[in-house]
């Protein structure tokens, strides 16, 4: 499907011990990517309550690749994989733009969920079309 690509800098408060970019913060882009990707489309958070689910993460998978540092540039690319009746495979890639480099790239298994029962439910086609309709925009 087609990417969701993005710049950002590295903020100081992103910062570990170690001088570089916190394991943890690669996570939270992962999950804003997915959520800005998602209200490109016109199915954010509000979107999918409206139709009775949300999203939920199954598993997070991160393969950090070369250190990022603060005031890097850094490109988001986010896109999804599959789709399927209940469940949706993400990935995400992270380079930088001095280099070229690639910093860090991740995968997501998002489970849809009925909002109120918190159980599996099947996506809702709307939502499919509209990950479809912008893979060929």
């Amino acid at each position: 499907m087609k990417h969701y690509t993005y710049t950002f800098r590295v903020k100081k408060e992103e910062i570990d011990f170690n001088g570089h970019v916190h394991n943890v913060t690669y996570l939270s882009w992962m999950i804003d990517a997915a959520t800005k990707h998602s209200e490109a489309v016109g199915f954010g958070y509000e979107k999918c309550l409206e139709l009775g689910g949300t999203w939920v993460a199954r598993s997070h998978n991160i393969e950090y690749k070369r250190a990022a540092f603060e005031g890097d540039e850094l490109v988001m690319e986010t896109w999804v994989e599959e789709i399927g009746k209940v469940m949706s495979v993400r990935r995400y890639l992270i380079t930088r733009v001095s280099d070229g480099a690639t910093v860090c790239e991740g995968k997501t298994e998002w489970v849809f969920v009925d909002s109120k029962k918190m159980r599996p439910m099947k996506i809702p086609e709307v939502i499919v079309e509209g990950f479809e309709k912008a893979q060929a925009d």
